[in-house]
């Protein structure tokens, strides 16, 4: 199976597409097939990339 958080770096905001509640998270790292985020509501979460494909959210600037 593939990774699906692949591309994610590092300071990329993600949601998770089945934890809507969890708000948005700040990804922290992406290391063989382990992203781990730190989600608004929950605090740092380590998924599997094969089984998670989160949802990148649009990062805007204010200035």
């Amino acid at each position: 199976m593939e990774d699906l958080n692949a591309f994610f770096e590092p300071g990329m905001l993600v949601q998770h597409p089945d934890q809507p509640d969890w708000g948005v998270g700040q990804v922290q790292s992406n290391i063989s097939g382990k992203i781990t985020v730190n989600f608004q509501e929950v605090g740092k979460v380590v998924l599997d990339s094969q089984r998670v494909g989160l949802f990148p959210v649009n990062q805007t600037s204010n200035g």
